[in-house]
């Protein structure tokens, strides 16, 4: 048996049961019945004692293959074991200023659904214009936009599209089916036509029929239904529902609302071409406590593609009170989500109301802020003439950090590569030491934690021994890392040339 051939892989349980089938008919079993079922015990008996005797060959899963990319510590992907001291905690962003307050008649209080992105030197904000009185809607819906070259002063340009009491001067980009929650991305499928570079989803309802359609436009400006008919129809769609061009998959992925058993659910499905989706699956959370989840912002990390991170809104149907999560996943159908509120109600400032309080679509790096991610989050819902969406901040890659004082071992896994960087915070006395150990965890000789110490902050510091190492002849070979904490905090490490 190859020794990369996994316990319970296809190839494996393939090649067992053959060796285990001629077994049996070379094992003596005259004092046994040779009925079928007898023939199954004979066989799990024999499967048994074939396992005990190879084990070397069975027990032990391939190292991970990290290669060059980005690795961020937002799961246990990565992690063999912990000490007491140290755990994954979820990072909450910092508050910054409001960037927009919806103050025009076509807007108001209700105004939601924010999606942002770069476009180049622009970045571009699609949401919904809406005002209620006593939580009852007193206009059409319509899809408002904005725009601006830092991401923090937003303007609303006159775009001329559409009649509002007599007037085109206003920022209305849609009206008409999908304005309840339209979302725009624009598509990075290099094989994406010209007419269709900028692309949009939207549930039909109240205007149109039940399930989402799809939208295409050459400017992100002007916008014309691809099909007359909704293209995802298996779902309850009174969300933010999104859609996305995942450069790892090479598939369009679309995440969207549901129920199941009267709970606020997301489902998920991916299409070829934008056109024809495949059939809808339920996120799975591992043993987080089933909780309704409203919107999910969900989307491919940019500095490690091959993970999708997610902001859903936790809703309590008690109190119509919002807080937005955080989950990540590897395969995006099973997330890690963590239950700590990452924006809470109490953060600036009335987002303790009825909806007061959802997470944008969207995560954007500015130009004079390259080792930040801003992402946005509303407020003032329903509690006044307007509502508002303000600015919040990560460091880079700070989501969740394995923080506090105490051990970390890894499990195996192999790189590319002959350096090390890592993102980390260490307190005031803190530090970090790294070791890099061979794959049944003895440090490698050289490369010690003791000769290797990290203090202070950095997001991108190239970890080096006092041996004067590096780490070359090891590329492609199976280690471990471990590492010690004191009153520190780490975030992400890559492997590179």
């Amino acid at each position: 048996m190859n020794h990369r051939e996994r316990r319970g892989s296809p190839d494996c349980l393939i090649r067992i049961m053959s060796a285990a089938s001629m077994l049996v008919t070379l094992v003596p079993c005259q004092k046994i019945p040779t009925s079928e079922t007898s023939r199954v015990l004979r066989i799990h008996a024999i499967l048994t004692l074939f396992v005990l005797c190879f084990p070397s060959h069975l027990s032990a899963d391939d190292p991970i293959e990290v290669g060059m990319r980005r690795e961020l510590f937002v799961d246990d992907h990565l992690l063999e074991s912990l000490s007491s001291g140290v755990a994954l905690q979820v990072q909450q962003p910092v508050p910054r200023d409001v960037v927009l307050v919806t103050g025009e008649p076509w807007e108001g209080n209700t105004c939601a659904y924010y999606t942002v992105f770069q476009d180049g030197d622009l970045y571009r904000m699609y949401y919904r214009g809406s005002h209620s009185v006593n939580q009852k809607s007193v206009h059409e819906e319509v899809t408002c936009y904005a725009e601006s070259t830092n991401g923090i002063v937003w303007t609303k340009p006159k775009l001329g599209l559409f009649d509002w009491d007599g007037s085109k001067d206003n920022n209305i980009v849609l009206r008409g089916i999908g304005t309840h929650c339209f979302v725009a991305f624009r598509d990075e499928n290099p094989n994406c036509l010209a007419e269709a570079r900028y692309k949009g989803i939207a549930r039909g309802r109240p205007v149109g029929k039940k399930g989402l359609y799809i939208y295409q436009s050459p400017d992100a400006i002007h916008w014309s239904l691809i099909k007359d008919e909704p293209v995802i129809t298996e779902g309850f769609f009174d969300s933010q529902n999104l859609a996305f061009w995942d450069p790892v998959s090479k598939k369009y992925v679309c995440y969207y609302r549901t129920f199941v058993d009267n709970v606020r659910s997301i489902m998920m499905t991916t299409s070829d071409d934008y056109v024809n989706w495949t059939e809808s699956a339920l996120l799975k959370y591992g043993d987080a406590p089933v909780q309704h989840l409203y919107t999910n912002a969900i989307r491919p990390y940019p500095d490690a593609p091959h993970l999708r991170i997610g902001f859903p809104t936790r809703f309590s149907p008690e109190t119509q009170q919002v807080e937005p999560l955080f989950m990540s996943s590897r395969d995006g159908l099973n997330f890690h989500r963590f239950d700590e509120a990452i924006i809470p109600r109490t953060a600036p400032k009335e987002r303790d109301g009825n909806r007061s309080n959802y997470m944008a679509n969207g995560l954007l790096k500015l130009p004079d802020l390259p080792e930040e991610w801003s992402v946005y989050a509303t407020e003032g819902y329903y509690s006044g003439p307007n509502s508002r969406l303000r600015r919040f901040v990560y460091r880079m890659d700070g989501f969740v950090a394995l923080s506090g004082s105490g051990e970390v071992l890894t499990k195996p896994f192999t790189f590319i590569g002959d350096s090390m960087k890592l993102n980390y915070k260490c307190s005031e006395g803190g530090f970090i030491q790294v070791e890099l150990c061979d794959q049944s965890g003895q440090p490698i000789e050289g490369l010690a934690g003791n000769d290797c110490q990290l203090t202070g902050d950095a997001t991108n510091q190239n970890v080096s021994w006092m041996s004067g190492q590096t780490l070359g002849k090891l590329s492609g070979t199976p280690v471990r890392l471990r590492f010690i904490l004191k009153n520190a905090e780490l975030f992400a490490l890559q492997f590179g040339k």
